[in-house]
Protein backbone atom coordinates (compact mmCIF):
# COMPACT_ATOMS: atom_id res chain seq x y z
CA UNK A 1 0.00 0.00 0.00
CA UNK A 2 1.38 3.12 -0.77
CA UNK A 3 1.88 5.70 2.26
CA UNK A 4 0.75 8.92 2.42
CA UNK A 5 3.87 10.62 1.94
CA UNK A 6 4.21 8.21 -1.28
CA UNK A 7 1.12 9.48 -2.68
CA UNK A 8 1.61 13.29 -2.29
CA UNK A 9 5.23 12.94 -3.62
CA UNK A 10 3.52 11.19 -6.79
CA UNK A 11 1.15 14.44 -6.98
CA UNK A 12 4.20 16.73 -7.41
CA UNK A 13 6.07 14.58 -9.76
CA UNK A 14 2.79 14.50 -11.98
CA UNK A 15 2.19 18.27 -11.33
CA UNK A 16 5.93 19.56 -11.91
CA UNK A 17 7.84 16.93 -13.74
CA UNK A 18 10.07 16.27 -10.70
CA UNK A 19 10.02 15.47 -7.16
CA UNK A 20 12.32 15.21 -4.34
CA UNK A 21 12.13 11.94 -2.67
CA UNK A 22 14.34 12.20 0.82
CA UNK A 23 16.97 10.13 1.85
CA UNK A 24 17.77 6.52 0.33
CA UNK A 25 21.47 6.54 0.88
CA UNK A 26 22.21 5.74 4.71
CA UNK A 27 25.79 7.22 5.98
CA UNK A 28 27.18 3.72 5.53
CA UNK A 29 26.03 2.66 2.24
CA UNK A 30 26.70 6.37 0.85
CA UNK A 31 30.63 5.13 1.62
CA UNK A 32 30.08 2.32 0.19
CA UNK A 33 28.58 3.74 -2.88
CA UNK A 34 31.85 6.44 -3.05
CA UNK A 35 34.23 3.81 -3.22
CA UNK A 36 32.56 2.37 -5.82
CA UNK A 37 32.41 5.52 -7.85
CA UNK A 38 35.63 6.63 -6.95
CA UNK A 39 37.30 3.41 -8.59
CA UNK A 40 35.05 3.81 -11.62
CA UNK A 41 36.57 7.84 -11.49
CA UNK A 42 40.67 6.69 -10.77
CA UNK A 43 40.29 3.89 -13.87
CA UNK A 44 40.99 0.81 -11.24
CA UNK A 45 37.61 -0.17 -12.48
CA UNK A 46 37.84 -0.06 -16.41
CA UNK A 47 34.77 1.67 -18.01
CA UNK A 48 36.48 1.77 -21.81
CA UNK A 49 34.43 3.49 -24.02
CA UNK A 50 31.35 3.67 -21.54
CA UNK A 51 33.14 6.72 -20.60
CA UNK A 52 32.54 10.29 -22.02
CA UNK A 53 32.80 14.05 -21.25
CA UNK A 54 29.41 15.72 -21.70
CA UNK A 55 30.44 18.93 -22.24
CA UNK A 56 33.34 17.94 -24.51
CA UNK A 57 32.90 21.08 -26.79
CA UNK A 58 34.12 23.45 -24.04
CA UNK A 59 38.46 23.95 -23.63
CA UNK A 60 39.10 21.53 -20.69
CA UNK A 61 41.10 23.86 -17.64
CA UNK A 62 45.35 22.82 -16.83
CA UNK A 63 44.93 19.34 -15.13
CA UNK A 64 41.32 18.10 -16.08
CA UNK A 65 40.44 15.10 -17.32
CA UNK A 66 36.57 15.93 -18.28
CA UNK A 67 34.67 18.64 -17.91
CA UNK A 68 31.94 16.21 -17.24
CA UNK A 69 32.59 13.35 -17.01
CA UNK A 70 29.78 10.76 -17.41
CA UNK A 71 30.05 6.98 -17.23
CA UNK A 72 27.35 4.69 -18.77
CA UNK A 73 25.98 1.24 -17.25
CA UNK A 74 28.82 1.27 -13.95
CA UNK A 75 26.22 -1.76 -12.77
CA UNK A 76 27.47 -3.47 -15.98
CA UNK A 77 31.19 -2.67 -15.13
CA UNK A 78 30.48 -3.20 -11.35
CA UNK A 79 28.15 -6.61 -11.21
CA UNK A 80 28.14 -5.89 -7.01
CA UNK A 81 26.23 -2.56 -7.76
CA UNK A 82 23.28 -4.44 -8.27
CA UNK A 83 22.78 -6.21 -5.34
CA UNK A 84 23.49 -3.35 -2.49
CA UNK A 85 20.02 -1.97 -0.88
CA UNK A 86 20.10 1.40 -3.08
CA UNK A 87 18.99 -0.75 -6.48
CA UNK A 88 15.49 -2.46 -4.34
CA UNK A 89 14.61 1.44 -2.72
CA UNK A 90 14.86 3.54 -6.27
CA UNK A 91 13.15 0.48 -7.83
CA UNK A 92 10.22 1.22 -5.62
CA UNK A 93 10.07 5.32 -5.80
CA UNK A 94 10.00 4.53 -10.11
CA UNK A 95 7.08 2.31 -9.51
CA UNK A 96 5.45 4.74 -6.80
CA UNK A 97 5.64 7.78 -9.40
CA UNK A 98 4.80 5.98 -12.86
CA UNK A 99 3.74 1.92 -12.09
CA UNK A 100 4.13 -1.53 -11.14
CA UNK A 101 5.44 -2.14 -14.68
CA UNK A 102 8.96 0.10 -14.06
CA UNK A 103 11.88 -1.82 -14.30
CA UNK A 104 15.66 -0.86 -14.37
CA UNK A 105 16.34 0.61 -17.86
CA UNK A 106 20.05 2.06 -17.33
CA UNK A 107 22.38 3.73 -15.01
CA UNK A 108 25.13 5.92 -15.23
CA UNK A 109 27.70 8.13 -13.23
CA UNK A 110 28.22 12.06 -13.71
CA UNK A 111 30.69 13.53 -12.06
CA UNK A 112 31.77 17.81 -11.72
CA UNK A 113 35.29 18.13 -10.14
CA UNK A 114 35.82 20.78 -7.84
CA UNK A 115 36.67 24.00 -9.88
CA UNK A 116 35.31 22.63 -13.13
CA UNK A 117 33.35 25.04 -14.05
CA UNK A 118 31.36 23.89 -16.71
CA UNK A 119 27.88 23.51 -17.13
CA UNK A 120 25.32 20.44 -18.22
CA UNK A 121 23.29 21.64 -21.14
CA UNK A 122 19.70 22.07 -20.97
CA UNK A 123 18.05 19.36 -22.41
CA UNK A 124 15.26 16.98 -22.15
CA UNK A 125 16.26 12.78 -21.78
CA UNK A 126 13.59 11.89 -23.93
CA UNK A 127 15.69 13.42 -27.09
CA UNK A 128 17.97 11.10 -26.57
CA UNK A 129 15.66 8.27 -26.80
CA UNK A 130 14.12 6.54 -30.04
CA UNK A 131 10.04 7.49 -29.63
CA UNK A 132 8.23 4.96 -27.82
CA UNK A 133 4.32 4.51 -27.31
CA UNK A 134 4.43 4.64 -23.71
CA UNK A 135 6.50 7.48 -22.60
CA UNK A 136 6.98 6.88 -18.99
CA UNK A 137 10.31 7.23 -17.48
CA UNK A 138 11.91 8.53 -14.60
CA UNK A 139 15.47 9.38 -13.38
CA UNK A 140 16.04 8.99 -9.73
CA UNK A 141 19.00 11.56 -9.53
CA UNK A 142 21.02 10.12 -6.56
CA UNK A 143 23.89 12.84 -4.67
CA UNK A 144 26.39 11.18 -3.35
CA UNK A 145 27.91 14.57 -2.27
CA UNK A 146 26.13 17.66 -0.96
CA UNK A 147 24.65 19.62 -4.02
CA UNK A 148 24.26 23.20 -4.27
CA UNK A 149 23.42 25.45 -7.07
CA UNK A 150 27.80 26.08 -6.93
CA UNK A 151 28.30 22.76 -7.65
CA UNK A 152 26.42 21.91 -9.76
CA UNK A 153 22.87 20.47 -8.20
CA UNK A 154 19.89 19.98 -10.21
CA UNK A 155 17.36 22.78 -12.18
CA UNK A 156 14.21 21.76 -14.03
CA UNK A 157 11.12 23.85 -15.55
CA UNK A 158 8.08 23.06 -13.42
CA UNK A 159 5.69 21.52 -15.53
CA UNK A 160 7.80 21.49 -18.68
CA UNK A 161 6.83 17.92 -19.13
CA UNK A 162 3.64 18.53 -20.09
CA UNK A 163 4.79 20.83 -22.90
CA UNK A 164 6.27 19.13 -26.40
CA UNK A 165 9.60 18.46 -26.22
CA UNK A 166 11.85 21.05 -27.35
CA UNK A 167 13.98 21.44 -30.67
CA UNK A 168 17.36 19.71 -29.92
CA UNK A 169 20.55 20.10 -31.58
CA UNK A 170 24.15 18.73 -31.45
CA UNK A 171 26.95 20.86 -29.44
CA UNK A 172 29.57 22.08 -31.66
CA UNK A 173 31.59 19.20 -31.51
CA UNK A 174 28.47 16.89 -32.41
CA UNK A 175 29.09 14.87 -29.47
CA UNK A 176 26.44 15.64 -27.15
CA UNK A 177 22.82 17.61 -27.39
CA UNK A 178 21.44 20.56 -25.94
CA UNK A 179 18.31 22.88 -26.29
CA UNK A 180 17.39 26.79 -25.71
CA UNK A 181 16.17 27.44 -22.14
CA UNK A 182 18.04 29.24 -18.98
CA UNK A 183 17.19 29.84 -15.29
CA UNK A 184 15.26 32.81 -15.97
CA UNK A 185 12.34 31.19 -17.67
CA UNK A 186 9.03 30.48 -15.79
CA UNK A 187 9.35 27.32 -12.98
CA UNK A 188 13.07 27.48 -13.07
CA UNK A 189 13.82 25.64 -9.86
CA UNK A 190 17.02 24.32 -8.21
CA UNK A 191 16.59 21.47 -6.02
CA UNK A 192 19.76 21.14 -3.51
CA UNK A 193 20.26 17.94 -1.86
CA UNK A 194 22.04 16.85 0.81
CA UNK A 195 24.59 13.58 0.72
CA UNK A 196 22.10 10.82 0.33
CA UNK A 197 19.38 12.10 -0.89
CA UNK A 198 17.48 11.83 -3.99
CA UNK A 199 15.12 13.49 -6.57
CA UNK A 200 12.95 12.12 -9.42
CA UNK A 201 12.05 13.80 -13.06
CA UNK A 202 10.47 12.70 -15.97
CA UNK A 203 11.67 11.98 -19.19
CA UNK A 204 10.21 15.33 -20.81
CA UNK A 205 11.48 17.40 -17.73
CA UNK A 206 13.83 19.76 -18.82
CA UNK A 207 17.10 20.21 -16.98
CA UNK A 208 20.02 21.25 -16.49
CA UNK A 209 23.10 21.99 -13.64
CA UNK A 210 25.69 24.99 -12.92
CA UNK A 211 29.39 24.09 -13.71
CA UNK A 212 31.43 23.62 -10.19
CA UNK A 213 32.74 26.29 -9.06
CA UNK A 214 33.18 25.24 -5.72
CA UNK A 215 36.34 23.44 -3.82
CA UNK A 216 33.72 20.58 -3.29
CA UNK A 217 33.17 17.40 -5.62
CA UNK A 218 29.64 16.76 -7.18
CA UNK A 219 29.41 12.68 -7.60
CA UNK A 220 25.73 11.99 -8.49
CA UNK A 221 24.87 8.37 -9.43
CA UNK A 222 21.45 7.93 -11.96
CA UNK A 223 19.04 5.53 -12.28
CA UNK A 224 16.02 5.51 -14.88
CA UNK A 225 13.48 2.71 -15.23
CA UNK A 226 10.56 2.41 -17.90
CA UNK A 227 7.76 0.05 -18.40
CA UNK A 228 9.26 -3.57 -19.43
CA UNK A 229 7.70 -3.70 -22.20
CA UNK A 230 8.76 -0.64 -23.46
CA UNK A 231 12.29 -1.79 -22.46
CA UNK A 232 12.36 -4.81 -24.65
CA UNK A 233 11.15 -2.41 -27.69
CA UNK A 234 13.51 -0.35 -27.10
CA UNK A 235 16.28 -2.99 -27.38
CA UNK A 236 14.51 -4.50 -30.40
CA UNK A 237 15.24 -1.49 -31.92
CA UNK A 238 19.01 -1.74 -30.81
CA UNK A 239 18.73 1.35 -28.19
CA UNK A 240 20.84 0.05 -25.26
CA UNK A 241 22.08 3.41 -23.75
CA UNK A 242 25.44 3.15 -24.11
CA UNK A 243 25.92 -0.85 -23.35
CA UNK A 244 26.92 -1.15 -26.76
CA UNK A 245 26.98 2.20 -28.74
CA UNK A 246 27.80 5.14 -26.28
CA UNK A 247 26.97 7.75 -29.04
CA UNK A 248 24.93 10.52 -28.14
CA UNK A 249 22.53 12.07 -30.47
CA UNK A 250 19.10 13.43 -30.81
CA UNK A 251 17.33 9.89 -31.35
CA UNK A 252 13.57 10.98 -31.39
CA UNK A 253 11.91 12.72 -34.12
CA UNK A 254 9.63 14.85 -31.75
CA UNK A 255 12.70 16.86 -30.68
CA UNK A 256 14.43 17.03 -34.10
CA UNK A 257 15.52 20.50 -34.92
CA UNK A 258 14.00 21.53 -37.99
Amino acid sequence: MTSQAGILRTEVFQRDGFAPVGTLLPPEELQIHREIYDKLLSGEIESGDKRSDLASHIPLREGIRENITQIMWPSALHAPLRELPLQSRALAVARELIGDDAVLDFDMMIHKSPGSAVPTPWHQDAAYWIDLPDTRAVTVWVALDEATPDNGCMWYIRGSHREPLRAHRPTSDGRNIECDCSETEPGATAVPLSAGEAVAHAGQTLHYSRGNTSDRNRRAYILNYRPAEMIRLEREQGMDHGLEDNERKVRNRNAEDA
